[in-house]
Order: C-alpha cells, then sequence, then structure tokens
C-alpha cells in the first residue's frame, strides 16, 4: 500500500477514536481494536499521538477524553487543599513501608494513598493493584510499576470502584502491603467510614494483604463514622502528623498498632 494512503488511513482512524472516546467517556484498547480491525499495536500507537496532541489521555487498559482527566484530577486537587503538608509528610513517610522490589501492594483510593502513589521510587519494581480511578491514571505510564485496575462502580464522590466486583477481585488475591485510607479511627469503633460500599471494599483490602497500613492525617484521629470496616487489630501501621493528639496516640499503641509520626 502506498505510504500516503497509509498516513491517510491512519488519520481517519485516530480521528474516529478520538469521537468515540469523547461520545463514550473511556475505552480499552481491545475495543478498539476490534472496532477498527486492527492490531492492539496499532491502537496503542494511535492512542500515543492522540495523546501527543492533547486530544485523550491514556489510561491502563485504554483512553479516556482529556477533558475527562482533567475535571477529575482538578477534583482531587481541590480535596488535597486540605491537610496539604501533612498529608506529604506522611507519604513520604510511608515510602519506607513498601516492600522490596518485586513485592505488591495494594493502593486504597484517597488523596494521601495518591501522594505515596507519585512517591514510588522509580527503581523499585511493584506489582500495585488500586481501586482508585486517579491513581491508575498516574500511574499507567511507569515502566517499574506493574499496574492492575480493580473492577467495580467508579462512585462520583471518590472516584473509587466499589461493589461486589471490586470485592470478589479483591478475594482473589495477596498482596505484601496495603495502603489504605480512613474518615475515622478510634480504639472503641476501629476504622470507620460513612459508606457501605467504600466500607466493603476497604475491608476486603484488609482481608487481601499481609500487612495493612493506614495513612491519615491527624484530625481523623478519634473520629467514629457509621460503618466498621476493621478493628484496630486488624491494622499493623498508622502513619499520621505531628499535630496528632498524644493521648490518642497513646490508645493506638496501647492496643499494638505500630504508629509513625510524620
Amino acid at each position: 500500500m502506498d505510504s500516503q494512503v497509509t498516513t491517510l488511513y491512519a488519520e481517519e482512524r485516530q480521528q474516529a477514536i478520538a469521537e468515540l472516546v469523547a461520545q463514550r467517556g473511556r475505552l480499552s484498547v481491545n475495543a478498539l481494536a476490534e472496532e477498527y480491525a486492527v492490531t492492539t499495536e496499532t491502537v496503542r500507537r494511535d492512542l500515543s499521538a492522540l495523546e501527543r496532541a492533547g486530544v485523550l489521555r491514556r489510561v491502563h487498559g485504554g483512553a479516556v477524553p482529556a477533558s475527562a482527566l482533567s475535571a477529575l484530577e482538578s477534583k482531587i486537587t481541590d480535596r488535597d487543599l486540605t491537610h496539604a503538608d501533612e498529608k506529604d509528610r506522611i507519604a513520604k513517610a510511608a515510602v519506607a513501608l513498601l516492600p522490596p522490589s518485586g513485592g505488591s501492594v495494594l493502593l486504597d483510593a484517597g488523596t494521601t494513598t495518591a501522594r505515596l502513589a507519585m512517591m514510588l521510587p522509580r527503581d523499585l519494581r511493584l506489582t500495585v493493584v488500586t481501586n482508585a480511578v486517579p491513581i491508575a491514571a498516574r500511574l499507567a505510564g511507569s515502566p517499574s510499576v506493574n499496574l492492575h485496575l480493580l473492577p467495580g462502580r467508579v462512585r462520583s464522590s471518590t472516584h473509587a470502584a466499589v461493589g461486589e466486583d471490586t470485592v470478589e477481585a479483591l478475594g482473589r488475591l495477596r498482596a505484601d502491603v496495603a495502603f489504605l485510607g480512613t474518615n475515622g479511627i478510634s480504639r472503641e469503633h476501629g476504622l470507620s467510614t460513612a459508606d457501605h460500599t467504600e466500607a466493603a471494599t476497604k475491608r476486603a483490602m484488609v482481608t487481601s494483604a499481609h500487612r495493612v497500613v493506614v495513612l491519615l492525617d491527624s484530625s481523623k484521629l478519634g473520629r467514629e463514622h457509621t460503618v466498621r470496616f476493621a478493628e484496630l487489630a486488624d491494622v499493623d501501621v498508622v502513619v499520621t502528623d505531628s499535630g496528632a493528639d498524644r493521648d490518642q496516640v497513646g490508645a493506638l499503641r496501647a492496643a499494638g498498632v505500630d504508629v509513625v509520626v510524620a
């Protein structure tokens, strides 16, 4: 086939792909390959070209419209404004708790776990499993990360996959370390959150990990929410900031939890 004709066909296909992704919000590489009767390698080249042009953003296994991901990241940025410095210190301290190269981690949805994801050492090879769309989007291009995005219904408020499919998928896994967030933690009520589906997913993550590390800013110490997803006995380490109340930290340590104050 003449090279000019080949180029023209590629441009037409890429334009069609861009329009389809814009219409449907997200499409997988396999679905696009089937749609246009080309190989997955061809689709990946098309997506790379479209990403360079700023038309869409590549995510694990496919692509989303650039505008959709920008809006999503904007919401995450808004939430990051609360206790931002503390979350940075917590995430930095959590890096020391990562497993050795070749290990596996579960990353829960949340602004602090998202910061940890951005701090993963480039020379550390890890299998990362997450239910957080923003974390998956940020790690998708990392050559040292073997990334897996959990299935499920994505909540608009947290951008986290939750539900029966998520819990079922987690039930088949065993990770070295799970890094979780929580809305509250207390000696009496354990770790808790307000949503039943979020709680079920977090509970499954706790069960699916050899070691459980909870990342939380000090404002969440002593707080209790409707649904408990873990007891203190299920937690190995809590990483919090220097604003933590001494009595609350003491209560956690008395319950056998290792507390790291960043």
